[in-house]
């Protein structure tokens, strides 16, 4: 169930993507031919109006077929649908056509950012936080205050709820250094089995009530955690509360640092092997999503939220056939004062696409040998 979600995730980005694309054009006046979701040879298809929708056989991603996208088809068009054509619009309407996909994409990322933050899902804004650490959605409790004593403990009877833990051995307790580890000096007497006791207790300093008392807690080995334990739970963190315009703000943040961050990734990857190495294709983003969805709709919401702001920031590239390469030629139409041929724009295009290429295929391969184990 969790893989037909996520491919259904996966698949509504794609629609509200093409859809911007779709509802923008309708708006300027402009004649679309096709509404697919993939890319052919044609699965299923139809026509309402002078519109045809279809489903493809390719799941690469979908496209809006508007009359009229190349110069060179002014040539053969109609003359009655010409005023309709992409081409014979103004500049500014061509580039609003546009930029209507990404910008959708970007909406929906926004949208779902704020809705897990005012959601209060602790998976969805720990989620947020490792994307944009900048963006601290997770507020710290003093981790060494304990929460509950284990009856039976060497804890137990000496330690108390409440009492926060200072030191263990005279050594300070701190971030960089929790309780677990400053436990590690102390080993079992014998063989090591779960529950054998430490052959040395631990001197436990802890504050209760404002003052400072040290007690003498032997420490039991744990085979499930691996580790020597006093036999006491400890406080976790937990999410921040936002409201409404606090999460705006945060969500606007977070995908500011996640937009950069993905371009830098991706100029990265063009001179560093290390880093295509971590590149993903459209089969690792199912995969992610999947696993997304089996943890929870937090988690998911977060994930589906940044596989389309991914889409959007990769199809603002400025070259051709991405949508930032439409953009690019409209504008250089509008301070040259007339046409650019086709040849041009995918003359001046090559290198983009093909390090584009290039970086498409390094993850589907780095997926394709991750499936292969």
């Amino acid at each position: 169930m969790s893989w037909v979600i996520a491919i259904a995730g996966f698949c509504a980005l794609i629609v509200l993507h093409e859809a911007g694309h779709f509802l923008a054009a309708k708006a300027v006046g402009m004649r679309v031919e096709r509404f697919s979701l993939f890319f052919p040879p044609k699965l299923v298809s139809f026509t309402k109006g002078e519109t045809e929708y279809q489903i493809g056989a390719i799941p690469a991603g979908g496209y809006v077929k508007i009359t009229g996208m190349s110069p060179d088809e002014l040539r053969t068009i109609d003359l009655r649908l010409a005023e309709r054509t992409y081409y014979m619009k103004a500049p500014w309407q061509r580039v609003l056509v546009i930029l209507a996909g990404p910008g959708v994409n970007l909406l929906t990322a926004f949208v779902l950012f704020a809705v897990v933050l005012m959601s209060g899902s602790v998976d969805g804004e720990v989620a947020i936080g490792n994307l944009a650490p900048s963006q601290h959605t997770v507020i710290a409790l003093d981790t060494s205050a304990i929460d509950a004593v284990a009856p039976g403990s060497g804890a137990s009877g000496l330690l108390q709820v409440g009492d926060r833990i200072v030191a263990i051995d005279g050594r300070r307790v701190s971030a960089t250094r929790p309780v677990t580890s400053l436990l590690r000096n102390h080993s079992c007497a014998g063989a090591t089995i779960n529950g054998c006791a430490a052959a040395t207790p631990a001197r436990v300093t802890v504050v209760r009530g404002g003052q400072t008392r040290t007690f003498v807690v032997t420490p039991h080995y744990s085979s499930a955690n691996k580790r020597m334990l006093l036999g006491v739970e400890l406080g976790y963190p937990i999410v921040a509360h936002y409201g409404l315009f606090a999460a705006i703000g945060a969500s606007a943040a977070a995908m500011w640092d996640t937009a950069t961050s993905t371009i830098t990734h991706y100029f990265d990857a063009i001179v560093s092997s290390k880093v295509r190495s971590q590149l993903r294709s459209a089969i690792g983003i199912a995969q992610d999503t999947q696993a997304a969805v089996a943890r929870g709709p937090g988690f998911a919401l977060v994930v589906l939220g940044l596989v389309s702001l991914v889409l959007a920031v990769v199809n603002l590239f400025p070259f051709l056939p991405l949508d930032g390469g439409h953009v690019v030629w409209s504008v250089a139409e509008k301070i040259r004062g007339k046409r650019i041929s086709i040849g041009t724009m995918w003359r001046f295009s090559s290198v983009g696409v093909i390090l584009l290429a290039f970086l498409v295929l390094n993850g589907v391969s780095n997926d394709i040998s991750r499936l292969s184990g």
